[in-house]
């Protein structure tokens, strides 16, 4: 284990986003509001940044064990330095440190009993570490060094954890831009396009950090509820429902036309899902919603499974088959290689061809029947992967609504919070629905939350490596 190498790369990572919060502090300025959390974060992450790199050395290759190291760690120190603002702006430490991580992983909980108190500076702060945290720190990192993407095809897969994992492009730092810039062109068009529908340059901009991401924050309790337009909430769930799908197969449909999203079948499950969801919710909301039940279901499950969290209803209040559709959208997620959360919709394809093989086989045992992505025949590897990524997950699922439970929560609350902040959704339900929040949590629950926060982002395998004796031997 090359500890250097760790430390130089991480401390690049932290130099970058100490120049980032320069970008809230200018928002501070604007808008009057004290600007020194910012500057004294952006000072203290930088200085950090510079001694950790102060070994800086030509990197040829990056070895697996360091690029795992590097993502894990670099993702929770990112958290913790990004929750400065927070603390110096009077927020508790580990409240802050709740509030960072559910920014940089895109979950949108919230620990903020009144989001309107805080500044318009620090609320920016709050969208704008989700809208970095969406297409992923490191990613960006490969994209601005070139040098690095060369020696980082571990880095980029530990990041970007695609069961299949294909590339845009040989190179790295080119496959890195092409994700980003079709990033950047998407929230750009919604900006403009939630400017035009009426909202302030403030609101649409911070409401585009949080849709393209799919991570949810919004400066205003009420979420997307609070600009009363039906107009915004549907140009909203276009973009949330473009986000939650893969952004490569964005750039070929940019490239080549639309003809790709009907041959790729991640997105036609992905499509199928949310039209069933809806459908399931309009009808249970029908009898007392009527025609309106079509706009809440429709938002609402586009702002689950793609682990948003945005709100126009408390939906908490819904009748329990309405809930219940919308719990299990939280395991589901977006697809592989969206800014989406969740155990991605990919996954859900392959175990149900898994499972239909088997039944086969029970009748056919002789049968050869490979499982087939497209035209692209899955390893047997990948699919084991797949399973084990499955078994873990619910696994860190049931231990974490345990630990919940034991802390005080209600079974309901225990289980949804373990859902939400494992899926990187953001709202549960009971005490800590949508228009509620998790300040109330037990400190041991929040920690807990925070870990499963951190490990559903990064897709459980590049933080638990980290607990394996023999990833720390030489």
């Amino acid at each position: 284990m090359n500890y250097n190498t760790i430390t130089n790369l991480i401390g690049a990572v932290l130099r970058f986003l100490g120049m980032t919060m320069l970008v809230p502090l200018v928002v501070a300025l604007w808008y009057n509001d004290n600007y020194n959390p910012f500057l004294i974060s952006a000072v203290i992450t930088f200085v950090v940044g510079i001694v950790s790199g102060l070994k800086t050395h030509e990197i040829d290759d990056l070895p697996i064990k360091e690029s795992f190291a590097i993502v894990a760690i670099g993702w929770f120190s990112v958290a913790m330095f990004g929750s400065l603002p927070y603390i110096l702006s009077g927020i508790p430490l580990l409240d802050a440190l709740f509030e960072s991580m559910s920014g940089f992983t895109t979950t949108g909980s919230t620990i903020l009993p009144a989001i309107e108190d805080c500044s318009k500076s620090l609320l920016f702060w709050r969208s704008f570490t989700q809208w970095l945290g969406g297409m992923g720190i490191i990613v960006l990192f490969l994209a601005i060094l070139p040098k690095l993407a060369v020696a980082g095809r571990d880095l980029f897969r530990a990041e970007v954890p695609d069961p299949i994992g294909d590339k845009l492009r040989p190179r790295l730092s080119q496959t890195a831009k092409i994700l980003w810039s079709v990033y950047i062109g998407f929230s750009a068009v919604e900006v403009f396009v939630l400017w035009l529908s009426g909202m302030t340059f403030y609101d649409a901009l911070c409401t585009t950090f949080s849709t393209m991401s799919t991570g949810g924050f919004s400066p205003h309790s009420e979420s997307i509820a609070f600009f009363h337009s039906f107009l915004i909430e549907y140009i909203v769930i276009f973009f949330m429902f473009v986000a939650g799908a893969n952004f490569a197969l964005h750039y070929w449909v940019l490239r080549g036309g639309a003809e790709h999203l009907f041959r790729d079948s991640e997105f036609r499950l992905y499509t199928c899902i949310v039209f069933c969801a809806t459908l399931l919710i309009v009808l249970v909301l029908w009898g007392t919603h009527g025609f309106d039940s079509i706009r809440l279901g429709l938002f609402q499950v586009v702002a689950i499974v793609t682990t948003t969290g945005f709100a126009t209803a408390d939906f908490d209040a819904w009748p329990d088959a309405a809930r219940m559709v919308l719990f299990l959208l939280m395991f589901i997620g977006g697809c592989a290689g969206s800014t989406g959360g969740g155990m991605k919709v990919v996954r859900l394809l392959l175990l149900i061809e898994y499972g239909y093989r088997e039944l086969f086989r029970s009748l056919h045992p002789k049968a050869i029947l490979p499982i087939r992505l497209g035209r692209q025949m899955v390893p047997q590897g990948v699919m084991e992967a797949i399973l084990s990524f499955f078994i873990l997950y619910i696994f860190i699922f049931a231990v974490a609504s345990l630990i919940l439970s034991i802390l005080g929560m209600d079974t309901v609350s225990a289980t949804s919070a373990a859902a939400t902040a494992l899926g990187n959704v953001g709202p549960g339900f009971n005490i800590i629905g949508p228009a509620a929040h998790f300040g109330g949590v037990h400190p041991i629950g929040k920690l807990v939350l925070i870990l499963c926060m951190w490990i559903g982002r990064l897709e459980i395998f590049t933080v638990l490596v980290l607990l394996i004796p023999d990833f720390w031997r030489k």
